[in-house]
């Protein structure tokens, strides 16, 4: 019981002193903030190594290589290729080596967001805005009527404002007017969102401000 109660203490110590030394930068930047800062992101580096190294490295690269069959040592071959490809990037002689691991990883990274986007927010914004007139559901056909209108103008006007195609003038490209007007509304939505997600950042900053600030009255008083 004693060892939990001097291992609690411990932590909050801790807590408290990195609390402190965070909170520092209120009055500047200083040394004790930087050196928070760099505990931080040398506790998030390793954090981020032993889960690479644990969940990705040795159940998928280092098990199949030593004890698995022919086939998985032959699949984790190629993994294995490309990442010594990869590390050639390190020596400008043996720079270009490294080009085809870099080009499969770029292929695949753009494979993954365009799907990504398509799947995961496309097609479902599309499904939303279509749901919105579902008039089975519960709830005032005049209110989901408005509201669905709003949610499809908002999300037609900002893919309109995304639409960089245009036709060559004389004057030079310009775009359609209907285009460029719906845009504009386009930039309004766009607006607001930001706004809502800035209202929301700083509100969740303000909560775990105040739970920081609530933490260390809490610590100061139980010694009191």
């Amino acid at each position: 019981m004693l060892a939990w109660i001097s291992l609690d203490l411990i932590t909050a110590s801790v807590s408290f002193i990195f609390t402190l030394m965070v909170l520092s930068y209120l009055v500047g930047d200083n040394p004790l903030f930087r050196l928070a800062i760099h505990i931080f992101i040398g506790v998030s580096a390793g954090y981020a190594a032993a889960v690479a190294w644990h969940q990705v490295l040795s159940p998928k690269l280092i098990q199949p290589l030593l004890f698995g069959g022919l086939q998985e040592r032959i699949l984790a071959i190629v993994p294995l290729l490309l990442g010594a490809l990869l590390l050639m990037k390190l020596s400008p002689r043996t720079a270009r080596l490294g080009n085809p691991a870099m080009a499969f990883m770029v292929g695949a990274g753009a494979a993954v967001a365009v799907g990504g986007a398509v799947l995961g927010t496309l097609f479902p914004q599309i499904l939303a805005s279509i749901n919105l007139f579902d008039l089975k559901t519960g709830g005032s056909i005049t209110e989901r009527l408005f509201e669905g209108s709003i949610i499809l103008i908002g999300t037609l006007t900002t893919l309109a404002y995304f639409h960089f195609g245009a036709k060559a003038t004389p004057s030079g490209p310009q775009s359609g007017r209907l285009v460029e007007t719906l845009g504009r509304i386009g930039q309004v939505f766009i607006a607001i969102t930001f706004g809502v997600l800035f209202a929301a950042a700083y509100a969740a900053a303000m909560t775990a401000l105040i739970e920081r600030l609530n933490f260390l009255w809490t610590f100061i008083a139980s010694f009191l």
